[in-house]
C-alpha cells in the first residue's frame, strides 16, 4: 500500500503569513484531486508534518477537514487512509451541480447582448487554456482550467460563492472524471461542449444551453462502471 513519503516532494513552501491548517488543507486537497495522493494512500501524521515543516496539529486539523468531504478515511488510533471514490457520492455532487448549472447557463443566456458579449471571450480565453492543456497532455491542469470554465459561469450568473459549495462536494466527482480523461477523445468531447455551451449563450438560447450542459456533465457518470473495471482498487459504491 502507497504512503504518504511517496508524495512528499517536492518540499512544501509554507507562507509564513498565512494560517497552516488552510494550507495543509489545500495541498493535500489538490494531491488527493489529482491522484497523485492515490486511492488507498496512507497518510502519516508525522510524515506530513515532518514535509510541511509544521507540528501535528495542523495535519491533524486538514485530515479532519478532507475527512468531512469525504476525501480521507480516518480510523482513531490506527491510520488515515486516501479514500476510495465512492460512486453514491459522485452521484449526489452530479445531481447537486447539475441543478444549479442548468439554472445558470438559462440565466446567462436570458441576460443582455452587451453582457453576453463581455462573458463570451472570458470562457474562450478559458477554453483555449484548456486546449493547451491537452496538447500538453497535462491532465490535472486541464481539470483546474475546466473548473475555472464553470466557476466563471457561476460567477457572470451572480452566484460565485456557490462555486464554493460546489468545489466542496465535488471531490469524489473530480477524482473519477481525472481517471475518465485519458480515454479516447474525452478531453476534445469536454472541449466541443464547453464551445456548445458558449455559443448557445451567446445566441440567447436558453434550452440549447442547458441541454449542452446536461450533455456535458452527464459523460463521466455514463462511463462509470467501465471507469471501474480499468480501476477497481479505486472505486467503490
Amino acid at each position: 500500500m502507497p504512503t504518504s513519503t511517496d508524495a512528499a516532494h517536492p518540499p512544501f513552501r509554507l507562507d509564513r503569513t498565512r494560517q497552516a491548517t488552510p494550507q495543509v488543507f489545500e495541498r493535500l486537497r489538490e494531491q488527493i484531486l489529482t491522484l497523485v495522493l492515490a486511492p488507498g494512500t496512507v497518510l502519516s501524521r508525522a510524515d506530513l508534518a515532518a514535509s510541511f515543516g509544521v507540528s501535528q496539529t495542523p495535519v491533524r486539523e486538514a485530515l479532519i477537514k478532507l475527512g468531512e468531504e469525504g476525501l480521507v478515511d480516518i480510523f482513531p488510533q490506527h491510520a488515515t487512509v486516501v479514500s476510495r471514490i465512492g460512486l453514491n457520492a459522485v452521484r449526489q455532487a452530479h445531481f447537486l451541480r447539475r441543478a444549479i448549472e442548468l439554472e445558470v447557463v438559462a440565466t446567462l443566456a436570458a441576460q443582455d447582448a452587451d453582457t453576453v458579449a463581455a462573458l463570451t471571450p472570458k470562457l474562450h480565453t478559458l477554453i483555449a487554456q484548456q486546449q493547451q492543456a491537452m496538447q500538453a497532455e497535462d491532465g490535472p491542469q486541464f481539470v483546474r482550467a475546466d473548473r475555472a470554465f464553470h466557476a466563471a459561469m457561476l460567477a457572470a450568473a451572480g452566484v460565485a460563492e456557490l462555486a464554493d459549495l460546489i468545489h466542496q462536494r465535488s471531490g469524489q466527482v473530480d477524482r473519477l472524471r481525472l481517471l475518465h480523461l485519458p480515454a479516447r477523445g474525452k478531453m476534445q468531447a469536454i472541449l466541443a461542449d464547453h464551445r456548445r455551451i458558449v455559443a448557445a449563450i451567446a445566441a440567447h438560447d436558453a434550452p440549447a444551453a442547458q441541454q449542452a450542459l446536461r450533455d456535458h456533465l452527464s459523460g463521466t457518470l455514463l462511463v462509470a462502471d467501465a471507469i471501474r473495471q480499468r480501476h477497481p482498487g479505486y472505486i467503490t459504491d
